[in-house]
């Protein structure tokens, strides 16, 4: 007989025994178990809910907004992705791309699963891990993906020009207000320190009352090259250099002169015969005028080496940002009493966080983004306007 055939027995032994205990007894001590359980919880003093006293360290709702970045080229993954690793409240959740292979790589440095492809982007309503779309593809499709992204319920900030023309500016701001979502344009100098200051010290009256501005960008186009390819096409670019860099300029002199300009004229200057400039103009020289009496000119041109240079003239003063539009390098200098001194307000890489941070800040705030569509319509009619006036040899157009 094995050990488990004795443990059997005895078992069996035990349950044998039962038969001889009153069942009747255990029974009734068995039914009366609740019932007395019940009596003692009767006389026991009951809790009783009371408010909320003091001032406890309650969990905060998220703060942190969740990005899909559409299009992957050199600008979106060299300067902007990084740039998300740094902000505060912002966090990269998902990628758009033509590439599939580019989408997984990037995805697996940032983390980021979610991937998708243009052909299955609508799909991103879907997705409630998707707060607000980074669109950062050519300007020529600005329009089409930026109204998807507002339709299927997500904030949105476009990058520079916000599209080819004013009749899809109007279209994507007529998408934000129905979605009821943030539309933001990608004017990043306003979120670069130097430039920031440079403003702030205009409006301060430093160098006394503004009298003119001046604005120069370019570079010279490289079609073969890949991240340029796309500039010589009107299809993809909306425009050539005015659209491209000279935006940047334009907008300074806006911003500087704190109104909109009432007239504009401008004049086509580049090589006509340069093989690059087929469908966009190579480079602009316009000038614009403002009902105070400021004024402002500046140059555009994918013909030059490089040009990044704003001045703001004062009454008592000017001052000057060259470069003035770069990612990582910004240099001002204050002229006043025939006297200069440089200034430096803060890294000018920051202006790329500085950029994601505040568009987050208004989405999470429910409030007006500080360069909003309204902004980037703006700009695309004066630009359209300096495109009419060189067309026209240089007449004035009424803005």
């Amino acid at each position: 007989m094995t050990l488990g055939d004795i443990g059997i027995n005895l078992q069996e032994k035990e349950e044998e025994r039962i038969p001889m205990i009153d069942r009747r007894r255990l029974l009734l001590a068995a039914g009366a178990l609740p019932l007395a359980a019940t009596s003692v919880s009767a006389a026991t003093p009951q809790a009783a809910g009371q408010p909320l006293l003091g001032n406890p360290d309650l969990p905060q709702p998220d703060k942190t907004t969740h990005w899909a970045i559409v299009g992957l080229g050199t600008f979106a993954t060299g300067q902007m992705m990084p740039a998300f690793r740094n902000a505060s409240n912002t966090r990269i959740t998902a990628l758009v791309s033509g590439n599939p292979q580019k989408a997984r790589d990037l995805g697996a440095a940032y983390g980021v699963s979610k991937l998708y492809d243009y052909g299955n982007f609508d799909t991103i309503a879907a997705n409630k891990d998707i707060d607000c779309v980074y669109i950062a593809l050519p300007p020529g499709l600005h329009a089409d993906y930026t109204i998807r992204a507002l339709k299927a319920g997500k904030h949105v900030l476009c990058e520079k020009p916000m599209a080819s023309t004013v009749a899809e500016c109007e279209a994507m701001i007529a998408a934000a207000k129905t979605a009821g979502k943030q539309l933001g344009v990608a004017y990043r100098c306003h979120f670069e320190p130097n430039n920031a200051d440079a403003v702030r010290r205009l409006k301060a009256g430093e160098i006394g009352k503004l009298r003119h501005v001046s604005g120069d960008a370019g570079f010279d186009l490289s079609p073969d090259w890949p991240p340029h390819k796309w500039r010589a096409e009107q299809a993809l670019a909306g425009g050539g250099s005015m659209y491209d860099i000279g935006i940047y300029a334009l907008n300074a002199a806006i911003w500087a002169a704190g109104e909109d300009p009432i007239s504009v004229t401008a004049v086509y200057s580049y090589p006509k015969d340069d093989p690059r400039f087929a469908e966009v103009e190579g480079g602009v020289e316009w000038r614009l005028r403002f009902a105070s009496g400021i004024s402002a000119q500046g140059s555009s041109s994918y013909c030059y080496t490089y040009a990044s240079r704003h001045q703001m003239f004062g009454s008592e003063g000017n001052i000057l940002l060259s470069p003035s539009m770069d990612y990582g390098n910004i240099g001002m200098m204050l002229t006043k009493n025939y006297v200069s001194s440089s200034p430096r307000a803060g890294n000018p890489v920051s202006q790329f966080t500085n950029q994601i941070e505040a568009f987050s800040d208004a989405v999470l705030a429910s409030r007006a983004h500080t360069t909003p569509g309204e902004m980037g319509l703006r700009d695309v009619k004066v630009i359209q306007a300096i495109y009419q006036s060189a067309a026209r040899g240089g007449a004035e157009v009424t803005l």
